[in-house]
């Protein structure tokens, strides 16, 4: 290690409580989510700060719903990213709102985070709703390409069974400036191969009654 460069950086000395106490242990955890998400934003830091968040799973959920409020956009965009993986029904909600965030990689997260299945396993993605009106919205004239982009995927969720879900997809295909989005609508449109694998999913579950 580099002279100089201390092991690990103290958290603030808390005056006036004793460590054993409850209270001590509550405020000290305060100061330590604080601290990582501050780390969040701080690229040297930030591995550090992901993989402890990571190793506390769902117990983290409130400090990472609460770092969607950060100021820096690199915080709020890795507690989108983090929330993907921890999502429980209690971050739904305010992951929703980060749909409507300054930066595009914070919405682009966002909509991955709540439109995602394969990173989930114990939450029920919703297909309609608050989130597939805001997610066409966002297709229809997000400005930028990447989120109208993740943006086909939650309307794409939706296609089989939503008209207007199948007719967004469309005016992408036909209207959309980026020819990258309107190859990715096109796999969601009727025809294309996801639309078709995802087709298949949905009559095999039918068949065995899920």
């Amino acid at each position: 290690m580099a002279p100089g460069i201390p092991l690990a950086t103290p958290w603030p000395r808390l005056v006036g409580l004793t460590s054993d106490t409850t209270e001590t242990r509550s405020r000290w955890m305060d100061v330590q989510d604080a601290q990582l998400v501050e780390d969040l934003a701080r690229p040297y830091r930030a591995a550090t700060a992901i993989r402890i968040f990571m190793s506390r799973g769902a117990s983290a959920i409130p400090a990472l719903v609460e770092g969607l409020q950060h100021p820096h956009a690199e915080a709020r965009y890795q507690c989108c990213r983090l929330l993907d993986r921890l999502l429980t029904a209690d971050a739904m909600q305010p992951l929703l709102k980060m749909l409507d965030d300054a930066d595009p990689r914070v919405r682009t997260s966002a909509l991955h985070s709540v439109s995602c299945d394969r990173c989930k396993t114990d939450v029920c993605l919703p297909t309609d709703g608050p989130l597939l009106k805001k997610a066409i919205q966002l297709l229809d004239s997000d400005p930028d390409a990447h989120v109208r982009a993740m943006a086909i995927e939650a309307v794409g969720r939706s296609v089989h069974a939503d008209p207007t879900s199948e007719a967004a997809i469309l005016r992408t295909i036909s209207a959309d400036p980026s020819p990258a989005v309107r190859k990715k609508a096109r796999w969601y449109a009727p025809g294309g191969k996801i639309h078709e694998r995802s087709e298949g999913r949905r009559q095999k579950r039918r068949s065995q009654g899920i």
